[in-house]
């Protein structure tokens, strides 16, 4: 069996550090926050070449967070996109606002900056593009618009850390960044893990407080805030991994490069990334017609696919009430039907990438007679 990801080859790797750091907050009893916390938010902040580094307790808290930090609230609307995990519509509405979605670019995945002026109201006050799978948006029409319109910027980098984009890294061009450090992301906590990034101290300071029950000291609390705080086992975790992160993700571009060469003939849609970005591949995903039928045959030959993601959130039942239907936005909709994710983590080895691409060819095969 080829799995879609294998945490345990990685904890394997980093084992002995791993169980150290996590025994030395145990004798040190700092559980909540504490100095690993603040190690991480250092390393991580000047990974993400950003000034500043909030760690909270998961990429939704994250995004909530920043939200709020950025004043966003009831009545206000916020530009995103339904092709994304829910987290990101989920954490604009906690803030009391309202998601308008655009659709994707074709070709990217990522949020059509042309569609974006057109969704604008008077009642827009953020946009927050997604960064899917690894890739970064267009973020500079992106950019473009919200300073002529002033909106503020918020990156959905949960699934890119370390991407690039013309040279900037991803949670460093928007006013905030945020990131999740669920198990399985490229950068990944051993339970729920999140931070913020930003250039902004003012910004820095309100997720402070808005993550710490809004305590300026203990039992002053100058906001209403939120149990968001990371974990001192998380920030350990982190900190190990930090010293890997950047030949994991050159692992991973490898991995990605020997799936582009071995599908190089295949008429499988597959990502594009544009010359002057640094695609991470959190997801390699791939396009196809019959996309369930292969997977579950996929399933079936030991090849652990799987699908980012199946129903977009503008058509799952529980943001229906945000009054959307099928057709609304046809290209998310479109890959939504076609994308199916192939094996990727940094140990997967080149004679298992063959093996799954050989794999999916023979359905394909099967499947086109």
């Amino acid at each position: 069996m080829i799995p879609l990801l294998d945490l345990k080859a990685q904890y394997r790797q980093i084992r002995s550090e791993i169980d150290a750091a996590i025994m030395r907050v145990i004798e040190s009893t700092q559980f909540v926050l504490g100095p690993d916390v603040d190690a991480f938010e250092n390393r991580f902040a000047a990974y993400c070449s950003a000034a500043h580094c909030r760690a909270v307790n998961s990429g939704t808290s994250a995004l909530h967070l920043a939200l709020l930090a950025a004043g966003i609230g009831p009545g206000d609307e916020v530009i995103t996109v339904s092709m994304t995990f829910v987290a990101t519509t989920a954490a604009i509405l906690y803030s009391g606002a309202r998601p308008v979605f655009v659709d994707v670019d074709p070709v990217t995945w990522t949020m059509d900056p042309a569609l974006i002026e057109a969704a604008i109201t008077p009642r827009t006050k953020a946009i927050l593009p997604v960064h899917l799978h690894g890739l970064m948006a267009d973020m500079d029409p992106i950019m473009e618009i919200a300073r002529r319109h002033r909106l503020v910027v918020i990156e959905d980098a949960a699934q890119a850390h370390g991407a690039e984009y013309k040279g900037r890294r991803a949670g460093s061009i928007g006013d905030l960044g945020c990131f999740s450090f669920y198990p399985g992301k490229n950068l990944g906590a051993y339970g729920e893990g999140g931070a913020i990034v930003t250039n902004q101290p003012d910004l820095a300071r309100r997720i402070s407080l808005l993550r710490d029950w809004g305590q300026e000291s203990k039992y002053n609390h100058v906001v209403a805030g939120f149990n968001y705080r990371m974990d001192g086992i998380q920030g350990a975790v982190l900190n190990v991994k930090m010293d890997y992160i950047e030949s994991w993700t050159q692992a991973r571009r490898s991995v990605a490069a020997h799936y582009d060469r071995l599908l190089a003939q295949s008429p499988l849609m597959r990502p594009r990334p544009p010359s002057h970005s640094r695609h991470v591949y959190h997801v390699y995903a791939v396009g196809l017609p019959r996309r369930d039928e292969t997977l579950k045959m996929l399933h079936e030959a030991g090849v652990g696919a799987g699908i980012h993601y199946p129903v977009p959130v503008h058509l799952q039942k529980a943001y229906a009430g945000l009054g959307h239907g099928a057709g609304d936005f046809p290209v998310t909709e479109a890959l939504a039907g076609e994308f199916l994710s192939l094996p990727i983590y940094p140990e997967l080895e080149p004679a298992q990438v063959a093996e799954v691409v050989g794999t999916l060819e023979k359905i394909t095969l099967v499947e086109a007679a």
